[in-house]
């Protein structure tokens, strides 16, 4: 994080990010100028990445990597590139890029707990339900002691590492909106809404293609849990924040 060639490592293993090809970075490097020059930031100081993917998408991470996918590079107008890249710039002035790495690390005990204790309780759920309704009380009944019990010897600290990764979740939506702002503030807000726009569209040609490949009928709805555990806030919720940018001047 801390280390530009540890961050180049970063970016090539963990993103799957390659350096872009001379073309790509005649495309690039203009639109980049303009959204750093728009925000006052010295652009040299950050490093362009691009990966091969038919996804609209782009990402902030460490401290001086900003990456986009091909798809975004080769399909979208130079205006709503700029808005790509201006988001993933407030991100790194925002210090998101920073505590989102910081925070997914932290937030692995949580993930690991949470996916032990479902797989046990699944398991012990199963084997109850073979002894019938005594079974399945006496379980509920066993795991709530031991709940209760470590909670209470614990201090509760159980429930803050089981709540972590909603927690963190709730601060990656927070850190998209004030990326999104931080866009619209530099004039990109009617480019970032036709982004959103697309990524809408993208998400739910997905969604049709899955609910295709199941045979057919309604696409899976998401659950409570899913959308507290999303990184993302949704379409509707991010145009709404931009209403304000889009305004016509009076």
């Amino acid at each position: 994080m801390f280390h530009r060639p540890t961050e180049s490592a970063l970016a090539r293993h963990l993103l799957r990010l390659r350096y872009p090809t001379p073309q790509e970075r005649a495309t690039l490097e203009p639109v980049w100028r303009e959204v750093t020059a728009r925000a006052g930031v010295e652009g040299r100081a950050y490093e362009l990445w691009v990966e091969d993917s038919d996804s609209l998408n782009a990402v902030a991470a460490a401290g001086h990597i900003v990456g986009v996918t091909s798809f975004a590079l080769n399909r979208l107008p130079n205006g709503e590139l700029a808005a790509v890249m201006a988001h993933e710039l407030g991100h790194h002035v925002g210090g998101h890029a920073w505590s989102g790495l910081l925070g997914h690390w932290y937030a692995l005990p949580g993930r690991i707990a949470w996916r032990l204790l479902r797989a046990v309780t699944g398991f012990l759920f199963h084997v109850s339900r073979a002894f019938s309704c005594i079974g399945v009380a006496f379980f509920g009944l066993c795991v709530g002691g031991i709940a209760f019990a470590t909670i209470s010897t614990l201090y509760g600290l159980p429930l803050l590492l089981l709540g972590m990764p909603y927690a963190l979740a709730a601060v990656g939506r927070r850190s998209e909106l004030r990326a999104d702002r931080h866009a619209a503030a530099l004039g990109f807000a009617p480019m970032l809404a036709a982004v959103l726009e697309k990524l809408h569209q993208q998400e739910q040609e997905q969604e049709r293609l899955a609910a295709a490949g199941q045979g057919g009928g309604e696409p899976p709805k998401e659950t409570a849990a899913s959308r507290l555990l999303s990184s993302h806030p949704d379409y509707h919720t991010r145009l709404h924040h931009l209403q304000e940018y889009l305004q016509p001047a009076r």
